[in-house]
């Protein structure tokens, strides 16, 4: 079956999305606690602010928590504010420093992980996805309560999606983005054939990323992708660590809008 949020309205994708939330709550007896990596970011602060707003519990691991702000697509006109919450939990740290991650998973039990790291190589370093990445495994595997579930956001044109990718941004590929890709190539082979292979894993390979808010129009893709909004990205993202039957568990969709 398909995601709770592919639906064509997005009340209705909001809704679906919310009665996920109560479903898993009453198995578990307890909110969801989604950790976000690269929250200040547009897909992860897209994916802290909707996991709020679903009513799960958030921590956020970043550098420089005052940039952690309401994201423009879902955020409407409190977009570009502070994001607080009684629910989230703000971690200053360096993804790529292991201590910082693993102390993420030490004051309550984290049900699930969103990835959604990224930067200019030149800023970040050309191995910050992989290193990164590796301890947020580690830590996971690591925890007293071990944290199974984990989307990954990459991009279209990675591994074996290469021909999806449009022409001109094969071109940025090859160029600008040669080290970035190189690096996250790196990144989806920690779950393919790495450390991370037995964790519940999606690898999720977005189309053009837009500012909109969310539309619940998602569909997975076998052809040419398009663009979709940083919004649906981030939905993508926290169904695949909410919904226990979540139907791409350790597979690499290609996502994009209708």
């Amino acid at each position: 079956r398909q995601p709770p949020l592919f639906v064509d309205c997005p009340h209705a994708a909001m809704l679906a999305a919310l009665l996920l939330l109560h479903a898993t709550s009453a198995l578990t007896g307890s909110r969801p606690h989604i950790a976000i990596f690269g929250g200040t970011g547009g897909v992860g602060a897209e994916a802290a602010y909707q996991a709020l707003e679903r009513g799960a519990k958030v921590s956020v691991l970043c550098r420089s928590p005052g940039k952690l702000l309401t994201p423009p697509g879902s955020g409407g006109g409190a977009a570009g504010s502070k994001l607080v919450s009684d629910r989230l939990r703000v971690c200053t740290g360096d993804v790529t420093c292991l201590t910082d991650v693993q102390a993420v998973f030490q004051d309550e039990p984290i049900t699930g992980c969103v990835v959604a790291l990224g930067g200019r190589t030149t800023e970040v370093g050309p191995t910050m996805l992989r290193d990164g990445t590796a301890n947020i495994i580690a830590a996971m595997s690591g925890a007293e309560s071990p944290t199974k579930r984990i989307s990954v956001v990459t991009s279209i044109g990675a591994g074996d999606s290469y021909d999806q990718a449009p022409f001109l941004f094969k071109v940025l590929m090859w160029t600008a983005l040669k080290d970035a890709f190189v690096d996250k190539n790196a990144q989806e082979a920690l779950f393919l054939n790495g450390p991370g292979k037995d964790l519940e894993f999606t690898i999720v390979r977005p189309g053009g990323l837009t500012l909109g808010p969310p539309t619940g129009t998602t569909q997975v893709i076998s052809g040419q992708a398009g663009s979709i909004s940083r919004a649906d990205v981030a939905a993508f993202c926290l169904d695949a660590v909410i919904d226990d039957e979540f139907p791409y568990v350790r597979k690499t969709p290609c996502i994009s809008a209708k």
